[in-house]
């Protein structure tokens, strides 16, 4: 029985690392790229790195030389969708780029009549709606982000588009978690998802307290590394504050909301970046 087959757009680093989260998983991978150049350097240093990953327990116990020859490069995107049953998006985050690939990967499903692909982006902050609205198979478009490097930090966010179907969101959930992925599906888009709103918001803590005197870099690190980076390592705060109070989560915000809004309140978000903690921290 033939594998199945993914395609890539972008040969990139996060190109790269889809190419061996799938070939991983299996898949056959076509690798695409308008710079047939650099598509076809990225096949080769997708075979080091699944070589290197494999001497690190990173590859599921496969042996390297098997897997190897499932990447391949294309200098066609027609050829790359035809007879995937997917197709991740690695274009840089730039919206009017996306928009064009978008159309161009439309374009090809069209061409091949490939009408069981499922299209993801693995846009970090961008929504699929501000890039693949106008594509007529929009239906089968949704973001599916990574974390770097997704090839050893297994959470993919999936957010769908109001215009994506339910059967491509729970197709792209099945899929993924067949790769070894982790998903995390969003209700609905928003500016950033999930992972990069909470590491957002607690980067800009993190430099206030710098900015402020109250902390060096190097302690904030250690604050995070060898503190809430080893809790959260294997437990959300969700499941973190559930242990944190004999009574869960209500007793927990019973004991300690109201310390928690105060420490929170005076937060202030749209603190710009000054230069002077930035060098400081560099």
């Amino acid at each position: 029985m033939e594998a199945k087959k993914a395609a890539i757009v972008g040969s990139g680093i996060v190109g790269r690392a889809w190419a061996v989260i799938f070939s991983r998983g299996g898949y056959r991978v076509s690798l695409f790229d308008v710079d047939k150049k650099a598509s076809e350097e990225a096949v080769a240093e997708v075979g080091k790195m699944i070589h290197e990953l494999a001497g690190k327990g990173l590859l599921f116990g496969q042996d390297p030389s098997k897997v190897t020859p499932l990447v391949s490069a294309t200098d066609s995107l027609a050829d790359a969708v035809r007879g995937a049953s997917y197709l991740q998006e690695c274009v840089p985050e730039i919206l009017a780029l996306k928009t064009k690939v978008f159309s161009s990967i439309d374009q090809a499903v069209e061409e091949t009549k490939n009408a069981d692909i499922i299209i993801g982006s693995s846009s970090s902050t961008m929504a699929a709606s501000l890039f693949a609205s106008g594509v007529k198979n929009r239906e089968k478009c949704l973001v599916c982000h990574p974390v770097n490097p997704p090839f050893a930090i297994p959470i993919v966010e999936i957010i769908p588009a109001a215009f994506t179907s339910e059967e491509t969101v729970a197709a792209a959930r099945k899929l993924h978690k067949g790769l070894g992925m982790s998903p995390a599906v969003l209700a609905k888009e928003i500016d950033g998802f999930l992972v990069n709103r909470m590491q957002y918001a607690l980067l800009a803590e993190a430099f206030r307290l710098v900015d402020d005197g109250v902390a060096s870099p190097e302690d904030v690190d250690v604050a995070v590394s060898q503190g809430l980076g080893l809790r959260w390592s294997f437990m959300g705060p969700f499941q973190t504050i559930d242990l944190n109070a004999p009574g869960g989560v209500r007793d927990y915000f019973a004991r300690y909301g109201p310390a928690i809004s105060r420490v929170v309140r005076p937060m202030d978000n749209a603190r710009p970046w000054r230069q002077a903690t930035v060098d400081a921290i560099h």
